[in-house]
This record gives structure tokens, C-alpha cells and sequence, in this order.
């Protein structure tokens, strides 16, 4: 864009400026989760991930990383799959 704008910037609902990253499936048309860079938001609120339903989440780059770290050791994953277990009987 002209106006100094990142490519790949989309505005949301309130008019604010983005910059997309990653679309998580998109293999279908429900409207899946996105990962967002708002340039204009305070550092702590920097990242934006929204939902299917619209709702979002806002954090800093530090906080993704430590969820990328997390992710990249296998640690989330472990997390994941123990919340998920269903004892039996219960």
C-alpha cells in the first residue's frame, strides 16, 4: 500500500488496521481461527488472535513466544492430551 501500510493488512470491525499472519485450517468455510499484528496497539496487546465466533485475544509478542516455545518442545501438546483424558468411571 501507498499509505505506509504492511502488505497484507485488512481492517477489522472497529476500522483498526492488521496485518494477517496465518489463517490455522482453512480448509473449509467456518470461519477459522487468525493470527493477527496490529502495528497500533500498545506492545502488550500487539497480537491478536480471533476466533470463529469473532472473539479475540490480545497479547505481546513475548507472550506468543512463550506459547511457540511451548508448543515447539512438545510441552503444550502433553498439556493438551492430559486435560483431554478422560479417567474411567468419572
Amino acid at each position: 500500500m501507498s499509505d505506509g501500510t504492511p502488505a497484507g493488512t485488512v481492517p477489522d470491525a472497529g476500522g483498526t488496521a492488521r496485518q494477517h499472519l496465518v489463517t490455522f485450517c482453512g480448509k473449509c468455510s467456518c470461519g477459522c481461527p487468525q493470527l493477527f499484528v496490529d502495528h497500533d496497539a500498545p506492545a502488550e496487546r500487539r497480537i491478536v488472535l480471533v476466533d470463529d465466533f469473532g472473539q479475540q485475544v490480545q497479547m505481546s509478542v513475548d507472550q506468543l513466544h512463550a506459547i511457540i516455545d511451548q508448543a515447539q518442545s512438545g510441552e503444550l501438546e502433553r498439556i493438551l492430551d492430559s486435560a483431554l483424558t478422560v479417567t474411567p468411571g468419572i
